[in-house]
């Protein structure tokens, strides 16, 4: 199976809406912040200095994940799925590689995500790509959000 990950564009718009709110209702309750990512991508990822990568199977979205400016040198990792029919098949890899290299472009010194430690092998891929734990945030703006992790980035690592 060939893995293509693919930059945003709007056509893929529907793709990383669908692929997000379809974990996040199986394991959650979406809320406001989810729906203003997944509804207006361009105005809350891309428009800031954040990109969304789309991992694409011969031409389905398996996979999507987005990476959001959060202030000077510091970006989010958010808004990671991958297509049931699709796991296990090592697309999170791919969609963290492109995440990563591309905070690194933009000469980030940190990545930090927000998540929940039901999630289990999200966390363990997070830990596998050097995120570490750190306190939360008491302005989440997840209400579910009960872990916090950082990974620390420069131009001389990877």
């Amino acid at each position: 199976m060939e893995v293509e990950i693919r930059e945003f564009n709007k056509e893929w718009a529907a793709d990383f809406a669908a692929l997000n709110y379809e974990w996040i209702e199986r394991f959650f309750s979406v809320e406001k912040h989810d729906r203003e990512i997944l509804d207006d991508p361009q105005t809350y990822v891309i428009a800031p200095s954040g990109q969304i990568f789309m991992a694409v199977c011969n031409g389905v979205a398996a996979g999507a994940v987005s990476v959001i400016s959060a202030g000077e040198s510091v970006f989010e990792l958010t808004k990671m799925a991958v297509s049931p029919e699709f796991q296990g098949k090592g697309i999170a890899n791919y969609l963290m590689i492109a995440s990563i290299n591309f905070a690194r472009e933009k000469h980030a010194k940190m990545i930090f995500l927000e998540s929940h430690r039901k999630l289990q092998p999200a966390l363990a891929l997070y830990r596998k790509f050097g995120f570490v734990e750190v306190p939360t945030d008491p302005n989440s703006e997840y209400a579910r959000a009960d872990i916090r992790m950082e990974l620390a980035i420069g131009d001389d690592n990877m």
